[in-house]
């Protein structure tokens, strides 16, 4: 089948790195941790833009791109989004969390809790567009929530490689985020993601560095 006349195509002649440096890449990812324990330390504006450079490449459906990162750095807003935060994870644990979803995570220690959304020094909230907000295509998107997922995950990763931690956290409901933010109505809650340097003193719970091996996770055929 033909290209559209409108799609510019050019060779396509990547870099190839050796099977030693997608090795040392594994390596790194091996590292990450979900971090509650962030130092105040500052982390310099550029750094978090390379991260979210690295997200935006994203493969998404028809290149629609349907993402945008809200970087947070002001201290007021950080307060105001972990009191909206607070109190539907006090609503969580009290009454929506089933009693087996509770006993999962136990052993991460985890509560309605959350002083790690004032103490890190940015905070990376992910919205997905349900519409195109450039209207484009009568403003259809496609594959929003893979798009973003996919996003999503090499943000992370371009975090660990930048020797940053993180948290995944998805406080349920999230739409107190885009009121916060002021965040166009197309725009939906993601996924909201601390971000900075571990704390002197982080731990982790040892339940989390268990991860299956290879051969429980891939079939070769």
């Amino acid at each position: 089948m033909s290209s559209p006349d409108f799609v510019l195509h050019v060779p396509y002649q990547p870099d190839r790195p050796a099977l030693e440096v997608t090795r040392e890449f594994v390596r790194v990812l091996e590292q990450r941790r979900s971090v509650r324990d962030f130092s105040p330390a500052p982390v310099e504006r550029e750094l978090i833009e390379a991260v979210v450079a690295a997200a935006a490449s994203a493969p998404s459906g028809a290149n629609k791109q349907p993402w945008t990162f809200v970087c947070v750095q002001d201290p007021e807003i950080k307060r105001k989004i972990r009191l909206a935060a607070e109190v539907e994870e006090r609503e969580f644990y009290e009454s929506r969390a089933t009693e087996s979803w509770k006993a999962d995570l136990a052993p991460l220690g985890t509560d309605e809790h959350k002083e790690f959304l004032e103490v890190a020094p940015w905070l990376v909230v992910v919205f997905r567009h349900a519409k195109d907000p450039e209207h484009r295509g009568g403003g259809a998107v496609y594959y929003s929530e893979e798009s973003v997922g996919i996003a999503t995950g090499m943000l992370l990763a371009a975090a660990q490689l930048a020797g940053l931690a993180t948290l995944t956290h998805t406080p349920s409901p999230m739409g107190f985020l885009a009121k916060v933010l002021e965040r166009p109505a197309n725009e939906r809650a993601y996924m909201l993601i601390p971000m900075g340097w571990p704390a002197d003193e982080c731990r982790v719970p040892a339940a989390a560095l268990v991860k299956k091996q290879l051969g429980e996770v891939a079939v070769f055929r």
